[in-house]
């Protein structure tokens, strides 16, 4: 019978590009999501895929999801809690045999500090990241994880929502992205799903860094709003260690081909 694998947030921004690779490569894949997505849940949407509804925050339908998975490839992250659902994860998983976890992370999750409230409250998603990837690998299962940089689409998002603002789109001081395309994570996840179990794997970044000002300025051309680009200091250990480049790859990082500005032309079309 053809592996069976699972991707949890299989209908999100990553999840969704991952499930197709996996289909395509001749795995039969089941998409485990908050969501029914299927005419009727357990019946297959398009061949080789079928969807179940559950949520990896609580539990609720993880043991029937993981029941016959070879591999698991966890997509099903949030800006909190990503400890919570490596747990929830893990445990469904483990009284389900041994299948192999494959976990995407993100790059910095070991070198940002998170010791206080103002460092949770701007970036309790590393501190929550690196917690869920201590879960995986301590969890006696076969495991993967691949950290990456932010995706276009965060980037994005973020100056949208910091654009909303009036006259002005604030940032953070002295911070630099090195953003990287989600199509490309998802290549290397699935990647990484099809093959053995490999532990801790090289980063994945994008090809270029950018200071925040210039992404901010490159949204605002893009989408036709005019606003004063206000870099603005953020406080606590995590803003510095961000300042430094804890959030950038470290030697040794594979490097994706798609860049920030061949992601706003595809937003523009």
């Amino acid at each position: 019978m053809t592996s069976l694998t699972l991707v949890t947030g299989g209908t999100g921004t990553l999840g969704r590009l991952v499930v197709p690779l996996l289909r395509d490569a001749g795995r039969r894949v089941r998409v485990f999501s908050r969501g029914g997505h299927a005419p009727q849940e357990g019946v297959e949407f398009v061949t080789g895929v079928e969807f179940v509804t559950g949520d990896v925050s609580t539990g609720a339908g993880l043991d029937a999801a993981v029941r016959g998975a070879d591999t698991i490839v966890h997509c099903a992250g949030s800006a909190k809690g990503d400890e919570v659902k490596a747990r929830n994860l893990v445990d469904a998983a483990s009284r389900a045999g041994g299948p192999h976890l494959v976990f995407v992370s993100v790059v910095g999750a070991d070198r940002v500090p998170v010791v206080s409230g103002v460092d949770r409250a701007m970036f309790g998603y590393f501190a929550a990241k690196r917690e869920a990837e201590r879960v995986v690998a301590g969890c006696g299962l076969p495991w993967t994880t691949l950290r990456a940089t932010q995706f276009h689409e965060f980037v994005w998002t973020t100056l949208s929502q910091m654009s909303a603002l009036p006259l002005v789109l604030p940032t953070w001081a002295g911070v630099r992205f090195q953003p990287v395309d989600a199509g490309e994570v998802a290549a290397r996840l699935a990647a990484l799903a099809l093959g053995a179990p490999a532990g801790l794997v090289p980063d994945l970044a994008g090809p270029r860094v950018y200071p925040m000002e210039d992404l901010a300025r490159d949204y605002l051309k893009a989408v036709g709003k005019r606003r004063l680009v206000t870099p603005m200091p953020a406080p606590g250990r995590a803003a510095r260690a961000f300042r430094a480049g804890a959030n950038l790859p470290l030697d040794g990082t594979d490097l994706g081909g798609r860049t920030w500005e061949e992601f706003l032309a595809g937003r523009a079309k």
